[in-house]
């Protein structure tokens, strides 16, 4: 188990993390060539990549935060508890910069065979990343994105879309 309950900093493990790896992650941002079961379980934030393979249940009470996820074989469908989340291409310009930034942070961090690979070859890689986003919070940055670009701060539009969304503006 590593990243429980993370609230902020940066994690870059080259190698395949155990099981329960963020779970209950707030605020972390990691990179990991694999994980074992239960991978970003009751996750609230933060971002994490996933360059290889993941166990069942991936994602399971997951309510906030992304997790990118590299499914070559396409099988991630199948370890994921669908319940919260919704399954996308990356295919967002934001999106693609982040995912790229976190990779390229990774190679530099931990000089990662596999990381270089994806990186090496990334326009080609990249429709193999899945975004895992639970809905609602898909709602919340949705809105968010629109209030900031009418003048409000990133977090008083955050706190703005929030109310807005479970009726309390």
């Amino acid at each position: 188990m590593a990243l429980y309950g993370a609230t902020s900093g940066y994690a870059f493990i080259n190698g395949v993390a155990g099981e329960r790896f963020a779970v209950r992650n707030s605020g972390a941002y990691a990179v990991v060539e694999g994980v074992g079961e239960h991978g970003c379980e009751y996750m609230t934030g933060g971002r994490v990549v996933v360059l290889g393979h993941t166990g069942k249940n991936f994602a399971a009470g997951m309510s906030g935060g992304v997790a990118y996820v590299l499914d070559e074989e396409n099988v991630l469908y199948k370890n994921l508890n669908k319940e919260m989340i919704s399954l996308e291409k990356v295919e967002n310009k934001y999106d693609i910069q982040e995912l790229k930034g976190l990779i390229e942070a990774h190679v530099k961090a931990t000089g990662s065979a596999i990381g270089k690979r994806v990186l090496d070859d990334f326009d080609n890689m990249l429709p193999h990343f899945k975004k895992l986003i639970p809905h609602e919070y898909k709602k919340v940055m949705s809105l968010s994105t629109t209030l900031e670009e009418k003048g409000l701060s990133a977090e008083e539009a955050q706190m703005e879309a929030f109310l807005k969304l479970h009726g309390e503006v």
